[in-house]
């Protein structure tokens, strides 16, 4: 017990290597020296136990499967956690790295300055739970694209052809046109296709009902043509809290819907979009996007951006994109303000007009509800 207590005092900065079953540690004095090492099992009792001999102390993880229940376990032991972007900070080189070495260059960044570590905000274990019913439904119309397509493929490759048909009516839509033949095999790819029909609804319902209930500020990221419950609803539990974002526009760079750089001196090539952030959320925007511009009511965003789209296909792939950065944007902007969108915003006065309200305004920003 004296040790412990010795070594907890001394204890200034931590680092750990988080692996999915064992995880290694190193703890740093205010000098920098090394005063432990170890390793601990990957689960909660074992990290809260060692993290009460670290209380007080800076702890730095990688974010990962484990990222989020770990650092809410230090966090209430006590410690000052740091969540590091793996994508964004240079770990150990690459010849020397091992776990050891990873959990000591954590340990190292952490106590000089944790802004080097790029650190994430992870969300509340009750938005993470919310957000396991998308990711599950999102598996499952995964999944049944999937059988979608092999089954076309199959019928295809013998020489037949199937109608066109969304994939929720799929099953009752094209089996009278799958040749006898092919029937007895692909028989039970239908029934799976019917079960995954059901399950899906069924989550859908379960959304519907959270967002009521949990997340009323989903109806006005509705208002939005193109956006329905799963969008508004994924967006609401990916950010979180709304006024982690000083500006609207900060939303759409979260998402990683901005373009990436990679400017030195006079040079400044054009890049693709940086695609960090919720990748799934991310690709919602892009298809709730091409409903606006294909198939959405006028408005001043659609004019904005088939105006973008005029030019050939590569120009409307990146009308794409630049309409969904748009919406991040005015989704975040109508959450923080409570309003809702409208099509065509009324003509204010410049003058009377703040920053903020400028910078979206070729958004369509909304009004008061």
């Amino acid at each position: 017990m004296k040790k412990v207590s010795s070594m907890a005092a001394a204890t200034t900065a931590v680092g750990i290597d988080v692996g999915d079953r064992i995880s290694h540690w190193c703890a740093l004095n205010k000098a920098g020296e090394v005063v432990g090492r170890g390793r601990m099992r990957t689960t909660a009792e074992a990290v809260s136990e060692q993290a009460r001999t670290w209380r007080g102390a800076r702890v730095a993880i990688e974010n990962g499967t484990h990222s989020g229940w770990m650092s809410r376990a230090l966090t209430q032991a006590g410690c000052q956690t740091t969540v590091a972007n793996p994508s964004r900070w240079r770990g150990t080189a690459h010849m020397s790295k091992n776990d050891r070495n990873d959990a000591e260059a954590l340990a190292r960044v952490v106590r000089l300055d944790p802004q080097l570590l790029f650190p994430i905000e992870h969300r509340s274990e009750q938005h993470q739970q919310d957000l396991a019913v998308i990711r599950a439904r999102a598996q499952l119309v995964k999944a049944r694209t999937q059988l979608v397509n092999t089954v076309r493929g199959l019928v295809k490759s013998l020489g037949g052809r199937l109608p066109r048909a969304d994939a929720a009516y799929f099953t009752q839509k094209t089996w009278s046109d799958v040749p006898t033949s092919l029937r007895p095999a692909l028989a039970p790819l239908y029934r799976i296709l019917a079960a995954l029909n059901q399950e899906i609804s069924i989550l859908d319902r379960e959304i519907e009902q959270l967002s009521q209930k949990r997340y009323p500020q989903t109806a006005r990221l509705r208002s939005v043509p193109g956006v329905g419950p799963v969008t508004a609803l994924t967006y609401v539990l990916t950010l979180g809290d709304p006024h982690r974002f000083p500006r609207s526009r900060d939303a759409g760079a979260y998402l990683g819907l901005r373009p990436r750089q990679r400017q030195s001196g006079d040079r400044d090539p054009q890049l693709g979009i940086a695609k960090n952030g919720d990748c799934y959320l991310r690709s919602l925007l892009v298809e709730c996007a091409h409903h606006l511009l294909s198939r959405g009511p006028d408005s001043a965003l659609q004019r904005w951006g088939l105006a973008l789209a005029a030019g050939g296909k590569g120009v409307k792939r990146r009308a794409l994109v630049a309409v969904a950065r748009k919406l991040a944007v005015l989704l975040h902007r109508l959450w923080v303000s409570g309003q809702r969108f409208r099509p065509f915003p009324e003509a204010v006065p410049e003058e009377t007009v703040d920053a903020e309200v400028r910078a979206h305004r070729s958004l369509g920003t909304a009004t008061a509800a």
